[in-house]
């Protein structure tokens, strides 16, 4: 990325990396993603966020050409995720008369990454939640966010231009070179939200109810694409997100975690069961499926079938994940259909379900399938009765 015209004076000086495989160390990112930050030029030219230390060099480079020669006034900190703050020391002893404008846990956790003479007393301005900067032509509003999903998150709203700068929130995976008008913005947004941002839906709401007394026109995002044009699809899906209800009510989730295959086998059975009594399914092997995508899907959909061998008297490991991640993630509001194997003392069923009974309103299907090593009649029987009583709730 270069610099990126958002108007004649707010810029983009972000950096995609394209050569990141895990995003925190644990999210597959096949197209990459965007380290987003911006310069808004006035009387008084801002710096909004720096971006990860393997995007430095870039992303000063950037910073520069946008600067022309000026000398900052001021940089935001709207969050202190080191994909956004690691860069905020280098930049503070690069510009020395720059102040740094955040919020008292902002210089909190500043003070715990850096040290406190990173940047001096005198160089902070502390703001509260719904005070304004003038910057000139240009006036930055702070709204707090907290748990969206850092405690000292904050997103700026400028009022002449109607620009909300969002931190975390409508970012989504992907290098914004590889996004165009055309492409499916929700798919990664989706994931984006659901799993790193999905535990503190109530905070979203929060931040939401906040938002719609704004005038917005431009979302800029800390990672993805600056959003435009009809804002309410945007919108709506954080709404749908942040309040745990499916995007597709009567689509069914079948997951599978299976040692040899016939756990997997017998899942497949079930999904074309369903699939004869008109439900949409989307199949899952979780032994090849990353756990960020299956919890997207869980997510999305407003039914899963949960099929599992037992495994050392515990549940396979790749199932195992899946539950903790849902559960972390305050995955809640679904009905739930399970599917157990084991050769003897099958165990998965009774697992899971004490799983899902830590969840919140969680409907689990009467009907439990249980095989013993691989398909049989009495087994396709079970399965003829849980696809009957999952697609009727």
């Amino acid at each position: 990325m270069s610099v990126k015209h958002i108007s004649s004076a707010i810029l983009g000086v972000g950096v995609d990396d394209t050569t990141i495989d895990l995003f925190e160390s644990q999210y597959p990112v096949p197209t990459g993603v965007s380290y987003n930050s911006y310069v808004i030029l006035d009387e008084k030219t801002t710096i909004l966020d720096t971006v990860d230390n393997r995007a430095t060099d870039e992303w000063l480079a950037n910073v520069t050409e946008a600067l022309d020669g000026r000398k900052p006034e001021y940089l935001i900190v709207s969050h202190m995720e080191p994909d956004h703050g690691a860069n905020i020391a280098k930049l503070a002893a690069l510009y020395p008369e720059m102040n740094v404008v955040g919020n008292a846990k902002t210089f909190q956790y500043m003070d715990q990454f850096f040290g406190p003479e990173a940047v001096a007393k005198d160089r902070r301005v502390t703001v509260k939640d719904g005070e304004s900067l003038n910057l000139g032509a240009h006036t930055l509003t702070f709204v707090f966010a907290p748990m969206v999903h850092w405690p000292e998150v904050m997103v700026s709203y400028e009022s002449s231009e109607k620009v909300l700068f969002s931190a975390d929130g409508f970012g989504r995976f992907g290098a914004v070179a590889k996004f165009d008008e055309k492409a499916d913005w929700a798919s990664e947004a989706r994931r984006y939200y659901l799993n790193i941002v999905g535990k503190y839906g109530p905070q979203v709401q929060a931040l939401l109810k906040k938002a719609a007394a704004l005038d917005i026109k431009t979302i800029c995002p800390l990672h993805g694409p600056v959003l435009t044009g009809d804002l309410g699809k945007y919108l709506n899906y954080y709404d749908m997100w942040s309040s745990y209800k499916p995007e597709e009510p009567e689509k069914i989730l079948v997951a599978s975690a299976s040692i040899h295959g016939h756990t997997r086998s017998a899942a497949h059975i079930l999904a074309e069961k369903l699939r004869a009594k008109g439900a949409k399914v989307v199949e899952m092997d979780l032994t090849r499926t990353d756990v960020s995508y299956a919890v997207t899907e869980a997510f999305r959909c407003g039914k899963t079938v949960l099929a599992c061998a037992t495994y050392d008297g515990f549940l396979f490991p790749p199932m195992e994940a899946l539950l903790t991640h849902l559960k972390t993630k305050n995955f809640q509001n679904r009905t739930i259909g399970l599917m157990e194997n084991g050769t003897w003392a099958p165990m998965a069923a009774k697992l899971m379900r004490a799983e899902l009974d830590g969840m919140k309103n969680m409907t689990v299907c009467d009907t439990v399938v249980t095989i013993r090593s691989a398909v049989n009649a009495a087994a396709e029987a079970q399965m003829d009765a849980l696809a009957e009583e999952i697609v009727r709730k």
